[in-house]
This record gives structure tokens, C-alpha cells and sequence, in this order.
């Protein structure tokens, strides 16, 4: 195991350079030393929205765009507006000579993605070629752009104020050779001295297998995740703009929420199901896997030391670490009179449905004769879900109902009665549960509300599950 820790910046915290620079890179976690640190970066906040789609709405970006193989004006300006606004975060950082590199080292990564999607652009107009083999490549060259950039910026931000920091492209941007993901870190971490420099490494690395296919938007997670386990770090580290707390104090209240402390992988786990990313679930498995414990900071408050993850970590009671949910949700019901008896192959025919859009499925419900998914989806893309499922099962009675998901998650809830406080704390806000599930292995409570009850279903389980101690530390509650 070695010395150093490796440290990911969330793109919000990013946006922040004199915040990054002052309560991370100067105060280093649990150590004074500045170096023996590797830093991966996330892109600008927001940036990745505008050179791909809107994460949370679905709206088109420049990939989005340019893979609808309509009219190039729309890509061609959707790029345009991407370097207008990094050129806009260059000059709010920069001046004199050194805002001219940061220019000109951006400009000739947007020239060559321009160059290359009109030529591809013009080549598929060929009756021969077809777009869409192409598009997960152009997909991971857009992604990588925006890391790049402020990777670039960071490390010359930090050598402009006195930090021995390098810039690591992992981005493999115009490499005469493929490698995979773990090659390439290895190949390129060879060459920096962590007693001596400080590594600014971009959150986007390319692999001849590419990465996003897989983690999409996680990828950066999972860089980051490689990293650690290929250097042998000593423990990984996430800095958000915000605590891991036990609940949304933007919800509960500022003096009511407070940070978890410590929790486990499994806890993170479920969390991420939620949307509610601690860190990506296979970045985690690596992290478990080599016994590297998962330290989560917030950037605004570095004398704290947040909440620490790791896989043996049990909470010394029973009890609730953290009130999450997920707002937005669309619950998809199926039902169909001839599904008993036969329902793995109803089962089986709508999940390849809903992989084939590449949905995330938070929770399900199967009976008798009905199955409902519960789905983490835009209402553009479920439209095009329930024509296909419509087709596929022209005799099934077929729902869809936007819902909230409420969870109560701790690393150990096996106690008699918590399940019952749970429902009657929601029912006494007159708050209808629509659906509710808890698994044998009691880590978290699951409950289906109306979208509009999500807020009071928040406020009354933490109210009721999670209490404040003195000294800022959930008290558990034993039966």
C-alpha cells in the first residue's frame, strides 16, 4: 500500500479554482504534506451537459445533436456555444500570456473535433458508411474535451501559484497506439514523481474498449477508481460541494442534517441505485476489492473530515444512517391475465425492452399477474418505452405513473418495529404509500409516494429515524 491518496474534484467544486485551491490542494487530508497526492478532475459544471446532453432533462448537446444525422447547423452551433463558454471560464481565470496558451491549447482540441465530425459528417453521407457504428467514438471524443480543459487549467492555475503540478492526459487525444484503460494509466503515471509533482489527471481516459458504454456518465468515477488500484494509494478521496449528510438539509433543515461520519460500500451502493452518486457501484468494487477505504469532503468546509467508507464498517446499533430519494420517477405497470404461471418470460421480455434503451431501474414489484418497474427516466425516452412495450404485448394493460422514491439506508437496520415507525411516520403527514419494499438483507426500507409528498415523506422519516446527538452524530435507534 502507498503513501499517497488520490482525490477526485466534482465539476462543481471545480468551477470554484480559488476554493479548489485553498481548502484542497492546501490543506491537505490528515497530512501536511502537499504532495503524495493525485488529483483526477471532473469538467466544468455543466460542461459535460453541453458536449453530450442535459444529464437530468435530456436535452441535446452537441453529441445529442450530431447523432440525429439532421442538419449540421445544429451541431456546428452547439460546438460553437461549448467554446464560447470555455473560452468565457478561461477568461475569468487567466490574463496576459498565459489566458493565449490556455486559448490556444483549447481552440486546437475543438478545431480537430470540429474537423473530425465533418468528416465523418460527409463520409456518411456515403450510402456505405452508417453513422450510428461511429457515434460511441464520437461520444467518448466530446466527453474527453471537457476534462481536458480543466485539467489543462488546474495544473497551470496551481504551477502559476507555486505548485509543482503536472497536467496527466489520459485522454489519449491524437495517440499513434490503442491500450487498454489500465495500460494507460499504467504507462503514463510512470513517468511522475509523487514525492515531487503533483499530478492534475483528467477525469476521462481512452481504452480501446472504450469506457462510456459501459459507465456513461460514471466514467470519471471509474478513472479515478483505476487509479487508486493501480497505484496502491493509501485511501481515495471525493470532494463535492457538499456533505454526505442524512438527509437534503436543503429539506430537513441546515441544524437537523448532519454528516453520516462513517458508513459502508453497501450503503454507498444503494445510494447510487437512487441517483444520489457517492460513487459509481463498479468504481466501488474495485475500491472494496483492494481494501481502500472511501473518504467523501466537502470543499467548503475543509477542516472537516467528512465520512469515511469502507467494507467492513457496521454501525454499533441498529439504526437509519441517511433519509435519500429520487424525484421524477416513472413507475411502468404491466399487466396481464395470462402472465401466471409464465411470468420469468414476461419478466425477461420487458427487461430486454428496457435495456434496450439503456434505462437504470431503480426498484420492481412482481405478483401474479402484474410486473412494475420503477425507472429513472426522461419523458421523451418513455414515450418511445411504452410504443415499444404497447407492440410487444398488444394484450397486456400497460400504465405509466410519475411517482417519488423515498429510502431509509443504514449498514445495519435489523431491528424489530423500524419498518412500522417508518410507515406510520409517513401516514400521520396523510402521506399515501403507494408501494413500499425491504429486502432480506434489512440495509434499506424502500417507499412509493406521489411525487408531490416527497418533501413531507423526507422531513417526517427523518424526524422519526434520525436524531440528532449533542456532538453532531446520529443516535441510533435500537427496538
Amino acid at each position: 500500500m502507498g503513501q499517497h491518496t488520490v482525490e477526485k474534484i466534482g465539476g462543481t467544486s471545480m468551477s470554484d479554482y480559488h476554493s479548489v485551491r485553498d481548502n484542497i490542494i492546501f490543506k491537505p487530508v490528515q497530512t501536511n504534506d502537499l504532495y503524495n497526492r493525485v488529483f483526477v478532475v471532473s469538467a466544468y459544471g455543466g460542461m459535460t451537459d453541453k458536449l453530450l446532453e442535459h444529464k437530468k432533462t435530456g436535452e441535446p448537446g452537441v453529441y445529442a445533436l450530431f447523432a440525429l444525422e439532421r442538419k449540421q447547423d445544429s451541431w456546428s452551433a452547439a460546438l460553437q456555444d461549448v467554446c464560447d463558454s470555455m473560452l468565457a471560464i478561461n477568461a475569468s481565470l487567466f490574463e496576459g500570456e498565459l489566458l493565449h496558451k490556455a486559448n490556444d491549447f483549447i481552440n486546437h482540441r475543438l478545431q480537430d473535433a470540429r474537423e473530425c465530425l465533418e468528416d465523418l459528417h460527409r463520409l456518411c453521407q456515403h450510402g456505405h458508411f452508417s453513422l450510428s457504428e461511429h457515434l460511441a467514438t464520437v461520444r467518448e471524443m466530446l466527453a474527453s474535451i471537457g476534462e481536458a480543459h480543466s485539467a489543462w487549467n488546474t495544473a497551470t492555475l496551481l504551477q502559476r501559484d507555486g505548485v509543482n503540478a503536472v497536467f496527466v492526459d489520459l485522454t489519449g487525444w491524437n495517440s499513434p497506439q490503442h491500450m487498454s484503460l489500465d495500460e494507460r494509466i499504467e504507462d503514463t503515471f510512470k513517468s511522475v514523481d509523487l514525492n515531487t509533482q503533483l499530478p492534475i489527471a483528467t477525469g476521462y481516459a481512452h481504452s480501446e474498449t472504450g469506457l462510456m458504454s459501459t459507465f456513461d456518465r460514471g466514467y470519471s468515477e471509474m478513472i479515478f477508481s483505476r487509479i487508486a488500484v493501480l497505484t496502491q494509494a493509501r485511501e481515495a478521496v471525493i470532494h463535492k460541494e457538499f456533505h454526505l449528510s442524512s438527509a437534503d438539509p436543503r429539506l430537513v433543515g441546515e441544524k437537523n442534517a448532519v454528516p453520516i461520519g462513517r458508513t459502508n460500500y453497501d450503503v454507498a451502493d444503494q445510494l447510487a441505485n437512487l441517483g444520489m452518486e457517492a460513487i459509481h457501484p463498479k468504481a466501488a468494487k474495485g475500491l472494496r476489492q483492494n481494501n481502500i477505504a472511501l473518504r467523501v469532503k466537502n470543499t467548503f468546509e475543509p477542516e472537516h473530515t467528512g465520512t469515511l467508507i469502507t467494507g467492513d464498517y457496521v454501525s454499533d446499533a441498529p439504526c437509519v444512517e441517511i433519509i435519500a430519494g429520487s424525484r421524477g420517477v416513472f413507475a411502468v405497470e404491466l399487466f396481464d391475465q395470462d402472465m401466471s404461471g409464465d411470468i420469468d418470460l414476461f419478466d425477461v421480455s420487458i427487461l430486454k425492452v428496457l435495456r434496450q434503451f439503456n434505462i437504470h431501474i431503480i426498484a420492481k414489484d412482481i405478483n401474479a399477474n402484474t410486473i412494475t418497474h420503477y425507472l429513472a427516466i426522461n419523458l421523451k425516452i418513455l414515450k418511445r418505452v411504452m410504443k415499444v412495450l404497447h407492440e410487444r404485448f398488444p394484450d397486456a394493460e400497460i400504465t405509466q405513473r410519475k411517482v417519488a422514491i423515498v429510502s431509509a439506508i443504514g449498514s445495519d437496520m435489523k431491528t424489530t418495529g423500524m419498518l412500522a415507525k417508518a410507515v406510520k411516520a409517513i401516514a400521520e403527514q396523510d402521506v399515501n404509500v403507494i408501494a413500499m419494499h425491504q429486502s432480506m438483507r434489512q440495509v434499506d426500507m424502500q417507499f412509493v409516494v406521489d411525487e408531490e409528498d416527497y418533501e413531507r415523506t423526507i422531513c417526517s422519516l427523518h424526524k422519526e429515524l434520525v436524531e440528532v446527538h449533542e456532538h453532531g452524530r446520529a443516535i441510533c435507534l435500537a427496538s
